[in-house]
């Protein structure tokens, strides 16, 4: 299939005349960031916008105040383009900065480029809902504002709850440091907190009178990391407590608490994994005299790629190609390419070259030292992980989806770092922005003009469902929390 040069044309300039919106937009999202489930003014700030240009609107759906779905048009068939805007903790930062620098200690930064994301599928909706006017054509664009993806799985509340159950397709981006498509497997993922509850006493005239819980939490997280060595290879266990006891040594810790992430390939793998990490839990309990409660806090599923859709929007990435760069931005770029390490572009080398087999190798080492791209990533279908996970799987799971990767960043950044942040509100990361927002909107658009192309992407869909249907990870009675977990 190749791009259609009409929708290309049509795109690219209605996003061009909306760039200096956009920006804006994004840059007023970075100055108020917002960790999961608190994000009011970047909600809103979206959604007021997507109002004004006629879509109606549903806001504070699946249970979350910050969730908003924005429809526009009639019938079938229904494109979903979903955003997010969540920050994340600790990553305050002044932007076009080439030194750590934050604007408050440990305060909120958009440290994923979650600002650019959710404004450039606002930008992609407005042009998709311009190109239906125009063709005359039936169907329903939708913006999905999605809250809470960093450790709070939005999403899959939403998905929970039905809200994406009329979806013919979806697409989505995440801001990267090169141009093409996120095509890869991610890793499912649970999340936990355990309560050890004792009694408190005097640590040296009383301590037999004790039971000390911060020792329940030491034992678990002792016993976590042997479980390591009896886990697969490509899961993952993470943990952070929350609640240490205090401060006094002298007073036995009568409360603590720890948060887990356990991620695998597979939901069921990571669900046996998260049930051994309970009952080691339980044993820690049970050593020390203290009592456990668990409280689940959220999870997420795998990403399954359509690989119909992502070929489709794979001839919109390639043709609309990388943005050109002024000598300033190459500037800057050379400085923030210089606070980064070997590892640091190792590390994303490695991600940028499972998007593309042998050629993705190929393309990857050929950045080793460039701090920006000039060229479009090679596309190759293939089972490489990402180690990470997005709550798009879930998404994903329920209907096609692709989702494709734009240069906003320096080569080598690596994500939820100050680096990030400092790029991203910057022009580079406005351009990565908008190049994203052109690659939706014509994917949706050639959706819309030519229905054969999304029956394959759902077929596609249908038998890879058929062989493993979809179970929502998170139970019935669990509600968003903002607890605030990356």
């Amino acid at each position: 299939m190749a791009a259609n040069e009409k929708i290309l044309g049509f795109v690219g300039d209605f996003i061009d005349t909306q760039r200096d919106v956009l920006s804006a937009i994004s840059d007023e999202i970075w100055d108020h960031p917002e960790t999961r489930f608190e994000e009011s003014h970047s909600s809103a700030l979206l959604a007021d916008k997507l109002e004004a240009a006629g879509f109606h609107l549903d806001r504070g759906v699946g249970g979350m105040e910050t969730a908003f779905i924005a429809s526009v048009g009639a019938g079938k068939p229904v494109i979903a383009l979903l955003g997010e805007f969540d920050a994340l903790a600790g990553l305050s930062q002044q932007a076009g900065c080439d030194v750590p620098n934050p604007l408050i200690e440990n305060g909120n930064g958009h440290g994923c480029g979650h600002n650019l994301l959710g404004t450039a599928a606002l930008g992609g909706a407005l042009a998709v809902k311009a190109w239906l006017e125009q063709e005359g054509l039936p169907g329903t664009v939708r913006f999905y504002g999605c809250p809470g993806e960093e450790g709070g799985s939005g999403k899959t509340f939403m998905a929970r709850e039905g809200l994406f159950d009329d979806v013919d397709a979806a697409l989505t981006w995440h801001p990267e440091t090169f141009s093409g498509m996120f095509c890869n497997p991610t890793l499912a993922n649970i999340q936990a907190a355990f309560h050890f509850k004792g009694s408190a006493a005097h640590a040296a005239a009383a301590p037999h009178l004790g039971r000390s819980a911060l020792d329940a939490l030491t034992l678990m997280n002792t016993g976590a990391n042997f479980l390591r060595e009896h886990i697969i290879q490509e899961a993952r266990l993470h943990y952070a407590v929350t609640n240490a006891g205090g401060i006094s040594p002298n007073v036995v810790q009568a409360e603590a608490e720890v948060l887990y992430l356990v991620r695998a390939p597979q939901m069921d793998q990571a669900q046996a994994i998260f049930n051994r990490v309970i009952d080691i839990a339980k044993g820690a309990a049970l050593m020390t005299g203290t009592t456990m409660t668990m409280r689940f806090d959220k999870a997420c599923s795998n990403y399954a790629p359509n690989h119909q859709l992502e070929s489709l929007m794979y001839q919109y990435v390639k043709a609309l190609g990388t943005p050109e760069y002024s000598a300033e931005e190459q500037q800057f770029a050379a400085k923030i390419h210089a606070t980064l390490t070997e590892q640091d572009i190792d590390n994303n080398l490695i991600s940028m070259a499972k998007t593309g087999g042998i050629e993705g190798r190929a393309f990857a080492e050929s950045l080793r030292t460039s701090p920006l791209t000039d060229a479009v990533a090679p596309y190759s279908a293939n089972d490489n992980v990402l180690y990470g996970s997005t709550d798009v799987g879930d998404v994903s799971w329920l209907v096609p989806t692709a989702q494709c990767f734009s240069p906003c960043f320096v080569v080598g950044s690596p994500l939820h770092t100050w680096q990030i942040v400092s790029q991203g509100r910057t022009s580079l990361a406005h351009k990565g922005m908008c190049l994203a927002a052109k690659v939706m909107a014509s994917t949706a658009a050639a959706l819309f003009a030519d229905v054969t192309l999304l029956d394959a992407c759902q077929q596609e869909h249908r038998a890879a469902r058929a062989r493993r249907p979809y179970v929502c990870p998170i139970p019935e009675g669990i509600k968003p929390s903002p607890l605030c977990a990356n």
